[in-house]
């Protein structure tokens, strides 16, 4: 993916927007506005071919086709096009969000033949619902960290982010009222002085949340379990390199063989909770089981998101292969880029599709970067995780939203 993270979001991400992982450079603009595409919109149950086109499967619920031979040609100095991609998502239908946006046939087989995404928890002044979004089956919970030092995060040099959950029990039950608004109560946890600026997280992880925090201050960023019951006591398993602090540690994922691998980055600095970075932004292997750390690698602008595909042989934040004896990471390739935004928290499924917050939602490209579609949220999403029966929760800042899916996610890899 090319620097593949922190989205023009609230989130991480300083003034001006920056480019980052997966390489976010605006690919191509693309047409906007009221130029008829050959799409086909379809809204609740039932189908409405706008544009009287062909379509050649049948639209699932919510869901908007969108054929990229109709736009493949603008039309020249009389077109209308887009001018940021930082500023404007491609919505040629202008459906209203949340909806399911398809640019290839085979994102039918991700969606199933009933999916469904609803908005069911926010806050217009508070941006919650940001990153290390954790999925705990044992309690049906999702926890997750607010804003560290972005817009609407209420956290900067004085104040520390917030981690959260909701109960997706809570969530079955708003949806079964079949209410228009659904509004689920979000829990705050009280956490140690240990964990300052949460930003990634994934698990459970020795049953315990794993969670990687930015730092704030002189106080260093971390890696540490955090028990998801209460009192939520911690431990801390990393929180420098050789005596060094991190300039400010932002995602974390277990590889197939248990070790390890998180970002690091500028962000703090950038956001003016962290002093001057005294390392490269790079990409580290930490054992649990002996304490080793090293780089596995670097040369970076701001690597931020990272996955593995099941079998841990792919790493993405560009692409890389992971050596199958020392995990470093070679043969660095460009997977993707994305056209809103710029691509911030990932996700593997089972089939090897790649998921990515961006400016405009989730976007989804197959194991070879083809675009196949979206979650079109009409705002930034920063990250999103899988829970039980192809179920996404997906962080939107001020936003949750729950999509029903046909996909699965990976497993928790967990000693």
């Amino acid at each position: 993916m090319d620097d593949l993270k922190d989205t023009n979001r609230p989130s991480d991400a300083p003034n001006p927007p920056r480019d980052s992982n997966l390489k976010v450079m605006i690919a191509l603009s693309i047409l906007i506005g009221t130029v008829a595409y050959g799409a086909t919109a379809l809204a609740g149950d039932g189908g409405v071919d706008n544009q009287n086109q062909d379509i050649p499967f049948k639209l699932p619920p919510q869901s908007v086709y969108v054929d990229p031979r109709s736009f493949a040609v603008l039309g020249g100095v009389n077109a209308t096009f887009r001018e940021s991609s930082f500023e404007t998502s491609f919505n040629p239908t202008s459906t209203a969000p949340p909806f399911f946006q398809i640019f290839d046939p085979s994102f039918l087989t991700i969606l199933g033949p009933n999916p469904s995404i609803r908005q069911v928890a926010s806050n217009s002044t508070f941006a919650f619902a940001h990153e290390a979004p954790v999925y705990v089956s044992a309690t049906d919970e999702v926890f997750f960290a607010s804003n560290d030092g972005g817009p609407l995060g209420m956290s900067d040099l004085d104040h520390n982010s917030v981690v959260g959950k909701i109960s997706l029990k809570d969530v079955d039950t708003a949806i079964a009222k079949n209410d228009s608004t659904i509004e689920v109560p979000v829990t705050t946890l009280d956490l140690p002085e240990t964990i300052q600026m949460t930003n990634g997280g994934t698990g459970p992880y020795r049953s315990s949340l794993l969670l990687i925090t930015s730092g704030r201050g002189p106080r260093p960023p971390s890696i540490a379990l955090v028990n998801p019951k209460a009192p939520h006591n911690v431990t801390v398993l990393l929180d420098n390199f050789f005596g060094r602090q991190f300039n400010s540690l932002n995602d974390i994922k277990v590889h197939p063989s248990g070790k390890l691998f998180f970002t690091d980055v500028v962000y703090g600095f950038l956001n003016h909770f962290r002093p001057n970075p005294l390392m490269p932004n790079q990409v580290y292997r930490f054992d649990p089981d002996t304490g080793a750390v090293r780089v596995v690698a670097t040369d970076f602008d701001k690597c931020n998101g990272i996955a593995f595909t099941a079998d841990g042989k792919t790493a993405y934040i560009y692409a890389f292969d992971v050596d199958a004896r020392t995990h470093a990471f070679k043969n660095r390739r460009v997977f993707a880029y994305v056209d809103a935004g710029v691509p911030d928290g990932l996700q593997v499924d089972l089939k090897g599709n790649v998921y990515s917050g961006c400016g405009d939602g989730v976007q989804v490209w197959n194991d070879e970067g083809t675009l196949l579609g979206k979650f079109f949220l009409g705002t930034t999403s920063a990250n999103m995780v899988f829970t039980k029966d192809g179920r996404l929760v997906i962080m939107a800042e001020t936003k949750i939203f729950v999509a029903n899916i046909a996909a699965q996610g990976i497993p928790p890899i967990s000693p």
